[in-house]
């Protein structure tokens, strides 16, 4: 079977070699609600591509919407979320509730919306093995169809639970992130190590595109940067920023800033604390 489909679509949103990826993330109201930022989200979509980002992250109502909307200039390639979790409300409560995950599209209807990619969560250490081995079950079941329908896959990996202290651990991405690449994920979305040289054992330990989460929104866009720099010097191959762009004063000079940042010379000789970010 040719894959010569999914690499195309993966060109689209990646970029050629050398390359790293800017992608905003706009799915957030899908499991937040309409948070601050996502008003008119038609209009917030085409100052996306306005700033030329290289991709852009949406559910299906707004990637249907913004496709009857009048299309001008160039596009971003487009990646549809296609489930939906509680474990971002689970956790936001000290843990109760159930932990659930549903697909709410398959990649096939993807594809036909227009969508360069689909993108799924496989979140672990809950501590729930029922849970997890449905995750596992649900990214193989989407892999495979990806493969027979020639759409790349991107994995929101994540550590996430009772067993997990750190989410953002070398060991727990090095985990999660494998998974996803021996389940057959294309390129994975994952928490920042914290530093550029654990970012870097992150990355070399994982044969598929890692592209680094942004997180909530810092206490400046300076703060955020920083977290470009990082993972661009750890090899990262982007950033999904989300409300770090659509929450931010100056959206299109942050996106611009970002663009920099992520084109900077990296800087690996010293190891330089950040933060970790979250969802």
């Amino acid at each position: 079977m040719s894959d010569c489909g999914k690499k195309i679509r993966l060109h689209r949103v990646l970029g050629g070699p050398g390359h790293r990826a800017l992608v905003v993330a706009f799915d957030h109201p899908l499991v937040l609600g309409p948070i601050p930022g996502t008003e008119n989200p038609v209009a917030q979509v085409r100052r996306f591509c306005d700033a030329q980002a290289d991709a852009v992250l949406l559910n299906f109502g707004v990637l249907k919407q913004f496709a009857d909307s009048p299309l001008e200039g160039p596009l971003p390639a487009l990646i549809a979320r296609i489930d939906w979790t509680t474990v971002w409300s689970v956790f936001a409560n000290g843990g109760k509730g159930e932990l659930r995950s549903t697909l709410v599209a398959r990649p096939e209807e993807a594809l036909r919306h227009g969508a360069d990619a689909v993108l799924t969560y496989m979140v672990v250490g809950t501590g729930n093995a029922d849970f997890e081995s449905k995750e596992i079950a649900r990214t193989a079941d989407v892999a495979r169809e990806c493969e027979r329908v020639g759409m790349p896959l991107i994995v929101e990996a994540l550590a996430r639970g009772k067993d997990v202290i750190s989410p953002a651990a070398p060991r727990w991405l090095k985990h999660h992130t494998r998974i996803a690449y021996e389940l057959g994920a294309d390129a994975v979305k994952t928490d920042y190590a914290g530093d550029p040289v654990a970012m870097k054992e992150v990355v070399s330990n994982c044969p598929i595109p890692i592209l680094v989460l942004g997180g909530s929104r810092q206490g400046s866009d300076d703060e955020a940067l920083e977290v470009v720099r990082g993972a661009a010097a750890g090899g990262a191959a982007g950033i999904f920023f989300g409300r770090n762009v659509f929450q931010s004063p100056d959206m299109s000079e942050f996106l611009r800033r970002a663009r920099a940042a992520l084109e900077e010379k990296p800087r690996t000789s010293a190891r330089e604390p950040v933060s970790p970010l979250t969802h």
